[in-house]
């Protein structure tokens, strides 16, 4: 966790003296009603949330700091609510659904909001974050909190959160993961940097989904490139076969220093030469990465290229190699094909290898189609021919579904504009889904005609008078 910055702590405080001289406050403390206070989270909550979205966009190491600022009983509990449900979806969890270690920063927050007088108030909007909390908890981690409560009051609100059909593990992570989706737009994830093994072996799972989450949006990721040079320069880590995760992270997604860069290829030609299982965790994570929520562009794949000494012959650098034509001439080129297909049939069909190499094709497809306008689908009749030459060299069912799947989303994009079924662009478009289509399997002859089929509009009865 680092500390808040002084322009952030400021601007926090600003936000806090503004409270406690609003004439809102001054009233609410008089009557103490409902309305005056949800007059007060309506009025600086927002401008909390502001503060907050650029902590997490530019400096997300400093979070947690951020949110015990919160914790001071002068904010009155605005925000709690907020961050008592970033807290428990931080905090990491096991296949089980529940957390891997005692969450002490969802205690504190919760235990302030016991303390605060407006509980009563602040309660209404944190009952389902808290039945998730409770959930994910363990029974002793449970007692321990409520042993601290002192409140009867507090007390009986938060055993009442504890229901007895979240120890199912169904029940239990339908609530988690339908819980999680509120917050999908959120940016609320933060990590602690480990400096040793022993801490590595705790953190190190919930740092590479940090790393893994911040390599796929637009943020500014310039803060996190001191913590991670630490981190990758560290030499009591660079043994441990996990450590393998956060370099071609580091790799792939952050501009980290060149001599940075360097360190990771030397780790790397170590592995290489001393692990004989490195080619398969090296994959294997590479794997999980094409099909985990980021994208390697060619881009991301240069720069893993260049981690790699092509001199070492194993198939990482086999892979590699392949990678670089790829880069270098296109993914449609004929060549490119050529060697996709010879390295291809190299490796056995269902070797990881070539799995990842379709993944790879795929994205480069997927990437093609996702940004070709609607007006320029002239230009997917001619790449379609490519999709065909990469099904029949993969010869792979997944593979053809995934392009299937493509292709129609593509195609009912063109059918939602052009509508006109006697225009130039319908007709060009049947006729290539009709050819094609059905060639390929996608679409059977009824389902072809199905698709241009003139729905007409039911007759209506005329009413009698």
């Amino acid at each position: 966790m680092e500390a808040l910055m002084p322009q952030y702590a400021s601007h926090l405080e600003q936000i806090k003296a503004a409270l406690l001289d609003s004439e809102i406050l001054q009233q609410y403390l008089e009557s103490e009603t409902e309305d005056l206070y949800k007059m007060m989270v309506d009025g600086f909550e927002p401008h909390i949330m502001d503060l907050y979205i650029a902590v997490a966009n530019m400096h997300p190491l400093q979070l947690q700091s951020f949110e015990e600022k919160l914790l001071d009983p002068d904010f009155e509990g605005l925000f709690l609510p907020k961050i008592l449900g970033y807290a428990v979806l931080r905090n990491e969890i096991d296949e089980n659904y529940k957390y891997k270690r005692p969450h002490d920063h969802f205690r504190n927050i919760l235990l302030t909001i016991g303390e605060s007088a407006n509980f009563d108030l602040i309660k209404q909007r944190i009952g389902q974050t808290v039945q998730v909390g409770f959930a994910l908890s363990s029974d002793i981690w449970l007692t321990n909190l409520m042993e601290q409560l002192t409140n009867k009051k507090v007390k009986t609100f938060l055993n009442a959160q504890k229901l007895d059909k979240y120890r199912e593990l169904h029940h239990r992570a339908a609530l988690y993961e339908s819980y999680k989706k509120q917050f999908q737009r959120q940016n609320y994830l933060s990590a602690e940097f480990p400096t040793n093994l022993s801490e590595f072996k705790i953190l190190g799972d919930s740092l590479v989904n940090f790393l893994e989450y911040r390599s796929h949006k637009n943020f500014d990721n310039s803060s996190l490139i001191p913590p991670i040079e630490k981190l990758i320069n560290n030499a009591t880590l660079q043994a441990d076969p996990d450590f393998l995760k956060v370099m071609m992270l580091a790799a792939m997604f952050y501009d980290i220093p060149k001599k940075t860069q360097e360190n990771i290829k030397s780790i790397f030609d170590t592995f290489r030469k001393k692990d004989p299982e490195f080619n398969d965790h090296f994959f294997k994570q590479l794997l999980h990465l094409y099909k985990a929520d980021v994208e390697i562009t060619p881009e991301v794949d240069k720069r893993m290229s260049q981690m790699i000494s092509k001199d070492i012959n194993d198939s990482v650098s086999g892979y590699y190699k392949l990678m670089d034509i790829i880069h270098t001439k296109g993914y449609v080129h004929e060549d490119t094909i050529k060697a996709v297909k010879t390295y291809y049939d190299h490796h056995k069909g269902l070797s990881i290898e070539n799995e990842c190499l379709r993944e790879a094709i795929f994205g480069y497809c997927e990437s093609f189609l996702d940004n070709l306008d609607p007006e320029s689908y002239q230009e997917y009749f001619e790449i379609n021919k490519v999709f065909v030459s990469y099904i029949n060299t993969f010869y792979n069912q997944k593979f053809n579904q995934n392009i299937k799947h493509l292709s129609l989303d593509y195609i009912n994009k063109l059918l939602a504009i052009y509508t006109d079924k006697r225009g130039r662009d319908y007709q060009d478009i049947k006729k290539f889904v009709t050819s094609t289509f059905l060639d390929l399997g996608f679409k059977t002859e009824k389902e072809i005609a199905e698709m241009f089929k003139t729905k007409r509009e039911p007759v209506k009865k005329a009413t009698r008078r």
